[in-house]
C-alpha cells in the first residue's frame, strides 16, 4: 500500500515541562466546551459495503491482544499499540509494534504507565514518527493527558506526569486521539464528570503545541457495545464497538463487531451501528481500532483492526473499507 506524501512538518520532541509552570503558558488553557466552527461537510464511509484484507494473522513483539493502531503516511509505517505481557491492565503499560505495511513485524518500543490504548496518531516527522498518545495513567489504566513521544526502536519510556504533558481541555479526566491525515485534523475523546465529549482540532494545533478552541466539540452520542475504537475522515467520526468470539460466553453466529458514523457538526448518529463480518472466518476475533489513510492513488481507506488468534499467541489482522458516498 502506498500514499502521497504530505507536506513534511518540522515537530519537536516531548517538551518536558515543571510542574509550576501555569497552563496558559504552555498553551494549555480552559479551551471552550462548544463548537466555534462549523467543519465543511464531506463524503463519508458507506458501512454497508464489502471489506478487505490488509493482512491477517501477523505477529506483534508479544502474545497479547492489539489494542489500537495508526499510520505515518509520509514514511509509510504502521504502528500497533499491544497490552505488555505479564503487566496488569491498570498500569497502563504499553507495547507499540512498528510494521510495514504487509504487517512484517520491524521494531518495538515500550511505554510504561501510559494508558489503555484505545487510540492513537503516529504523526510523520522528518524521517522518524512521532506518536501522540495517552499518558499519566490513572489507576484505572487509562491516561490522564496526551504526550508526543518519538519512536525509538527498542527502547522503553517511563510516562510524563500530567502537568508535564498537554491536557487541552478544562476539566477533563481522560484522553485519547486518532488523526485524520487527509483533511489533517485530530480528534480527541475525553472524559468529564458528565461522560465522553468529542473534540476536533486542526492538525497544526498539535503540530504548534498550542491549542485554542476546537472546530467542534460536542456530547458523544449513546453507541450501545464495548468501545473498541474511533478515528475522524472530514466531517464524520467513525466509532467500533463489540467482544471477542467465539469463545466461551462470547457471542456467536456473525458476532457483534459493529461501525457507526457520527456527523461532528451535529453530533448525531448517521449510519449505524453496522455489524462488520471483515475477517469472519479467523479464531478470537475482538474489533480492535480504526484509523484512516489515503493511497498513492488518491483512495481514503477506513481500516479496522482485529485481535486475533490463541491465547498466549494474539495476532494482528487489519481490514479496510473504501467506499465514499
Amino acid at each position: 500500500m502506498q500514499h502521497t506524501p504530505a507536506s513534511r512538518v518540522s515537530r519537536r520532541n516531548l517538551i518536558r515541562v515543571g510542574a509550576g509552570a501555569s497552563l496558559a503558558a504552555l498553551g494549555l488553557g480552559a479551551g471552550a466546551q462548544t463548537a466555534s466552527a462549523a467543519v465543511t461537510a464531506t463524503k463519508r464511509f458507506d458501512l454497508t459495503q464489502p471489506s478487505y484484507d490488509l493482512f491477517r494473522s501477523k505477529n506483534t513483539h508479544g502474545p497479547r491482544v492489539q489494542q489500537s493502531f495508526a499510520f505515518d503516511w509520509v514514511n509509510k509505517f504502521l504502528f500497533v499499540a499491544t497490552k505488555r505481557s505479564g503487566s496488569p491492565e491498570s498500569a497502563g503499560d504499553l507495547c507499540i509494534n512498528k510494521m510495514d505495511f504487509d504487517g512484517n513485524y520491524i521494531s518495538y518500543m515500550h511505554l510504561n504507565g501510559f494508558g489503555h490504548g484505545v487510540a492513537f496518531a503516529a504523526l510523520p516527522s522528518g524521517s522518524g514518527t512521532e506518536l501522540w498518545i495517552e499518558c499519566a495513567a490513572n489507576t484505572n489504566g487509562y491516561g490522564t493527558a496526551l504526550a508526543p513521544i518519538r519512536y525509538t526502536a527498542n527502547a522503553s519510556w517511563n510516562s510524563p506526569a500530567a502537568s508535564a504533558a498537554y491536557r487541552p481541555i478544562s476539566g477533563a479526566t481522560e484522553y485519547t486521539c486518532s488523526v485524520d491525515p487527509v483533511y489533517r485534523r485530530m480528534i480527541v475523546r475525553y472524559h468529564t464528570s458528565a461522560g465522553k465529549r468529542i473534540a476536533v482540532y486542526p492538525l497544526s494545533a498539535f503540530e504548534s503545541r498550542s491549542f485554542g478552541t476546537p472546530l467542534v466539540d460536542f456530547k458523544q452520542p449513546s453507541i450501545p457495545g464495548t468501545p473498541q475504537g474511533y478515528t475522524l475522515y472530514g466531517s464524520y467520526m467513525y466509532y467500533l464497538t463489540g467482544d471477542a468470539y467465539p469463545g466461551d460466553g462470547s457471542p456467536t453466529g456473525d458476532g457483534n463487531s459493529y461501525v457507526t458514523s457520527v456527523d461532528i457538526n451535529t453530533g448525531a448518529v448517521k449510519q449505524g451501528p453496522v455489524l462488520t463480518k471483515a475477517g469472519s472466518t479467523l479464531h478470537h476475533r475482538e474489533p480492535e481500532g480504526l484509523a484512516i489513510y489515503r493511497t498513492d492513488a488518491g483512495e481514503s481507506r477506513l481500516f479496522i483492526g482485529f485481535a486475533t488468534g490463541v491465547e498466549g499467541d494474539r495476532r494482528s489482522s487489519i481490514f479496510y473499507k473504501k467506499d465514499l458516498i
